[in-house]
This record gives structure tokens, C-alpha cells and sequence, in this order.
């Protein structure tokens, strides 16, 4: 005879409906648990309050409805409440990842330019003032066109990019060449400048429009008369044809490439940010300029070296938001993503330096000053490329200044240091305090999501 059953018995068998937490009866938690997924995998306050203000909650609903100050008071509270549940953290899509050829592509097309030095040395021996006036002010013109095109890229599409580059190009090469005129008093130093300002602007049009394969066929001209350097000198008739040749080669690609964009349509989007927020990247445009130009000692092939090194500089830079976003995926708390975050920064300069130091030692270039040069421009371009514009570029300015002062260049008299003691110093206490910012700023999770 079998017994009956017992109704607790059976109670147990049954699935249990999930119960709501034990939190005090309160508007706020429903919105604890629609958000639970999203407080559970947070690691900090911050990320809830972005999505709660991607959600559109109001300031007067925050005082009204859920009786709290603020919406960071509402994003700890939840953050309090809901226990952490951090998911598996799969591989995921990086958005960072980039083919590393194509950043050595463009690490080409920033050095082959020299090659027109090389070429032209003879036609314009010894004026070197004017011609260094001139790229200051072009590299500082373009770098903030460079920027204000790429947020009317990302604003507009790529209509509203060649409207703005087809205002700034020009009257940025016009300005160049202004410089060099009023600096050397040269008719022919400021045809010189002329023309490698008009290609400094059509590089810049082709680089942020993304034809940078446009950008290498026009200098096959210059890098072949280069190439012919140790078994033929040419002449200044020869000399003159081929740096016309790509200066026109590069132009007319860029006017072919912003009439293309200009046909098609425009995206509907904001306005754009305002004109000033490309200041600082012109101003930082204007001290990587003077920084490289006054390298010590072995200037040219410094700049050449440091010049080249920029396209895996810029891999190094994508390599570090990769790592990064892989870091934020596997840590827990604030504090162990900035230990991951500052040891990713270290790993990415130090992989830098040893490709900057090789070349530097082969070509006789003291290493010192310029792997301290290195470490502050690649420090800055990513506090840069993450928005955090401004103390980059104070602090690349103030190395500058301070390197002038100490090789005296600034006066006239005995220098307080030597031309590599000074870069060494100067550069170097940039380094520092730009790393403490980027360990800082960088070591925030919302600066990564």
C-alpha cells in the first residue's frame, strides 16, 4: 500500500518562481532589475550612469520618482544593490584591430617627402631658416585641419570633409609660404615652400579622405630621382621637374578626390564641434615640428628616423586600445584595470623604443635624446587620439620652449646645456608628466567604452 503523498513534498518538486531581492519596497527596484545584467557587469558606478543616461532618464524624474540628488547617486545605489555578475569574457569584436601594413604604408608616405630635401639641397644651399618657418606653420595648419576634417567626416560624411578641406587646404599652403617669404626675403626660398606646402595640403586631403595608394604613386617621382643620388647628380633642371612632377601628381589627386566627395550626399547628423577644439591639435602640430626639427647632433637622420617610425607608432596606438578593451573584459574591479591599463601603456612605448632605438644605433644618431623625444610625441599622440587634446599639447609646447632656452637659442651667449643634454631634459620631463596623465586618464573604464 503505498503512502500518501506529502503536499510539502510535492511543493519541492515544483519550479519555483524567481522572487524578487529583499530590497526595500522603492521605485528604484524596478529599475534594479530591468538593469540587472548591466549593474551586474559593471566595474564602476560610472558605466551604469551612462546607460541610464543613453536611456534618457531625466534630472526630474531622478528627484521625483526615485528621490535621489543626482544620477551618479542613483548609478552607485545600484551599483550597492546588485550583486556583481561578471560574464564570460569571450573574444568579442575589436574595433581597434587594424592590418599593420597599411599603418606602414602610411609611415612611408610621412618619410618619403624628405626625399625632396635630398634632391633640392643644391638648388637652395644654406636657406634652411625660411624653408623651417615654413613646415612649422604648414605642420600646424594641417594637423588641425587634419582633425576638423575628421570630425565633419564622422559628422557628415565625406561631402562635408571636402567642403571643410577644400576651404583649409589652400589658405593653409598660402600661409606656408607666406612664412618662408617674410622669414628668408627669397623669391626662390618661397617657391620652394610654396610647393611643399601644396603637397603637405594635398597629403592632408588624401590622407583623411583615405586614398593614401593615390598619395605613393604621386611620389614615384621624387623617390626615383632619389634612388639615382649615388650613380647620377642630377642637375637643377632635372631636380625641378620631378619635384614639380609630384607636387602636381598630389595635387590634382586631391581635387579629383574632394570633387568625388562633394557629389555624393550628406549624412544627417549634428553640427560639428566647434572651430576651437582644433587648436590644440595645431598647437601640438607646431611642437612635434619644432622638437624635431631641433634634434641634436645628427639632425637629419634623426628626423628621418623619427619620421619613419610613425607608421608603427600608429600601429602601437591601435595596439594599445586593443589591449586595453581586452583588459577592461577580464578585470573585476576599478583598480585592477588600472594596473592592466598602465601595464598595456608600458608594453606599447617600450615596443616603440626598441623599434626607434635599432635604427637610431645603425645610423649613428645619439639614442638617448631621441628615444626621450619618442617616448613624448608617441605619449602625446595617444592622449590625442583618445580627445584629452590640450595638456598634450601644453605640455609638447613647454618642451619645446624649454629645450630652446637651455641650448640657447634662445639668447645670445653661452648655451646652459648641450643641444643633446638639452632635448634629453626637456623631452624628458615631458615624458614623465604625460605618463602620469595618461595612467591616470587612460585609467579610467570610461575612457574605453
Amino acid at each position: 500500500m503505498n503512502r500518501p503523498s506529502d503536499d510539502r513534498s510535492v511543493l519541492l518538486r515544483l519550479p519555483v518562481p524567481p522572487q524578487r531581492p529583499a530590497w526595500s519596497d522603492d521605485p528604484l527596484d524596478e529599475l534594479a532589475e530591468r538593469l540587472a545584467d548591466v549593474c551586474g557587469a559593471a566595474v564602476h558606478p560610472d558605466e551604469i550612469a551612462a546607460v541610464l543616461e543613453s536611456d534618457g532618464l531625466t534630472h526630474e524624474q531622478i528627484t521625483t520618482r526615485y528621490s535621489r540628488r543626482d544620477l551618479f547617486a542613483v548609478a552607485e545605489e545600484l551599483y550597492a544593490r546588485v550583486p556583481r555578475r561578471f560574464p564570460d569574457p569571450g573574444p568579442g569584436p575589436d574595433p581597434w584591430r587594424t592590418s599593420p601594413w597599411q599603418c606602414l604604408l602610411r609611415g612611408m608616405l610621412f618619410g618619403l617627402p624628405g626625399l625632396a630635401y635630398f634632391l633640392g639641397a643644391g638648388l637652395l644651399p644654406g636657406r634652411v631658416t625660411g624653408l623651417a618657418a615654413s613646415a612649422l606653420v604648414a605642420w600646424a595648419w594641417n594637423q588641425a585641419l587634419a582633425h576638423r576634417a575628421y570630425v565633419r567626416l564622422a559628422a557628415g560624411g565625406r561631402r562635408a570633409a571636402a567642403r571643410c578641406l577644400l576651404l583649409g587646404a589652400p589658405a593653409g599652403a598660402a600661409a606656408a609660404a607666406a612664412a618662408a617669404l617674410a622669414v628668408s626675403g627669397s623669391a626662390g626660398v618661397a617657391a620652394f615652400a610654396a610647393g611643399e606646402a601644396l603637397y603637405l595640403a594635398a597629403a592632408t586631403v588624401l590622407l583623411v579622405l583615405g586614398r593614401e595608394q593615390h598619395l605613393l604613386i604621386a611620389l614615384v617621382p621624387t623617390a626615383a630621382g632619389a634612388a639615382c643620388i649615388p650613380f647620377w647628380r642630377p642637375g637643377p633642371v632635372p631636380v625641378t621637374v620631378l619635384l614639380l612632377a609630384t607636387v602636381a601628381a598630389a595635387a590634382l589627386s586631391a581635387v579629383r578626390e574632394i570633387v568625388r566627395s562633394l557629389r555624393t550626399t550628406s549624412l544627417s547628423a549634428p553640427s560639428a564641434a566647434r572651430l576651437t577644439a582644433s587648436v590644440p591639435y595645431g598647437l601640438f602640430g607646431l611642437a612635434g615640428g619644432a622638437l624635431t626639427l631641433m634634434a641634436p647632433a645628427a639632425g637629419r637622420p634623426a628626423a628621418a628616423v623619427l619620421t619613419l617610425s610613425m607608421g608603427v607608432a600608429e600601429w602601437l596606438l591601435y595596439r594599445y586600445r586593443s589591449l586595453t578593451l581586452t583588459a577592461l573584459r577580464h578585470s573585476r574591479t576599478p583598480g585592477d584595470f588600472r594596473l592592466r591599463a598602465a601595464g598595456v601603456l608600458v608594453l606599447c612605448l617600450t615596443e616603440y623604443l626598441a623599434m626607434l632605438a635599432a635604427p637610431a644605433l645603425v645610423t649613428g644618431v645619439p639614442p638617448l635624446p631621441l628615444l626621450a623625444l619618442g617616448s613624448a610625441l608617441w605619449v602625446a599622440l595617444l592622449l590625442q587620439a583618445a580627445g584629452i587634446a590640450w595638456p598634450s599639447a601644453v605640455a609638447c609646447l613647454a618642451a619645446a620652449v624649454t629645450e630652446v632656452v637651455l641650448s640657447g637659442r634662445a639668447y645670445r651667449g653661452p648655451a646652459l646645456l648641450s643641444p643633446a643634454t638639452a632635448e634629453l631634459a626637456a623631452c624628458g620631463c615631458a615624458t614623465v608628466v604625460l605618463l602620469a596623465l595618461a595612467c591616470t586618464r587612460m585609467g579610467r573604464t570610461t575612457a574605453h567604452r
